[in-house]
């Protein structure tokens, strides 16, 4: 049996820190200090998103593991004393993603900040949070794909890590990591050369939605719609596809129609 990586990392007596919170943690932590630095380019006060992370993150956790828990009700609702064990895995980023967007809209308002504005600047940063963040996917052995014979292009670490149920497993989450890491960087590329407001945002929900349809695709272990076969996430990853293509039609469309006035 191959050796995998203890999903502990760090004991003190009878508490526990696990890699899945150490992998959450430092993007968050990443992502804030990018919004931070980037907040003063559209006259956000730096403060407000600390403020904003401190309520929102809590809260984003909770709508994720809600999410997960929904759609995996058939084993929690025998396991209930399992629906609070999030140290082992089970959250959904879109139940996350889901939570975090209407509690910043929420904040924006009460602070009389640009809503799009905000979106902007978060995006990026969510972006790298998450290619982080599927590093804990890969300890805890989750986000896998179909079982393959070998996995000889990668380092022996994922190897071993993806030998799974007795044989190695696609490494979806590296796929996905990888991808949100390229998203990242265009973002950064192309936060200068927008068109208009909210088309950042706009493009994290088009290119994420995008990698994630066909990443889904080749996944083992996803959510099914109830009693459809159909996966949660690739269903919802579509149909942010669509809503960012419709939504970057009709603002540029606005932005040409104003600069014939």
């Amino acid at each position: 049996m191959l050796a995998t990586i203890d999903p502990i990392a760090l004991r003190f007596g009878p508490i526990s820190i696990h890699w899945y919170a150490i992998c959450i943690v430092s993007g968050l932590l990443l992502a804030v200090y990018l919004a931070q630095r980037w907040a003063p380019e559209k006259g956000i006060d730096p403060e407000h998103i600390l403020d904003y992370i401190l309520l929102a993150f809590p809260i984003a956790i909770v709508g994720a593991r809600l999410y997960y828990v929904i759609f995996q009700w058939s084993y929690y609702s025998q396991n209930p004393s399992e629906i609070f064990a999030i140290w082992n895995g089970g959250i959904a980023i879109y139940g996350g993603l889901i939570a975090g967007a209407a509690v910043l809209y929420w904040f924006a308002k009460r602070h009389a900040i640009a809503v799009l504005d905000f979106l902007d600047i978060a995006a990026p940063g969510v972006m790298i949070a998450q290619s982080i963040g599927r590093w804990g996917n890969f300890v805890n052995q989750e986000a896998y794909g179909k079982a393959v014979s070998h996995l000889n292009y990668l380092p022996e670490f994922i190897r071993q890590q993806m030998f799974i149920d007795g044989s190695y497993r696609v490494p979806t989450f590296l796929y996905e990591s990888v991808w949100n890491l390229c998203v990242f960087f265009f973002l950064l590329w192309y936060s200068k050369r927008k068109k208009f407001k909210g088309q950042i945002f706009f493009l994290y929900l088009g290119l994420y939605g995008l990698g994630r349809f066909f990443i889904e695709g080749l996944r083992a272990d996803s959510l099914m719609l109830f009693g459809t076969g159909i996966a949660v996430s690739q269903a919802l990853s579509l149909v942010l596809v669509i809503v960012s293509i419709v939504l970057q039609y009709l603002f540029l469309k606005r932005e040409k129609s104003e600069e014939k006035k």
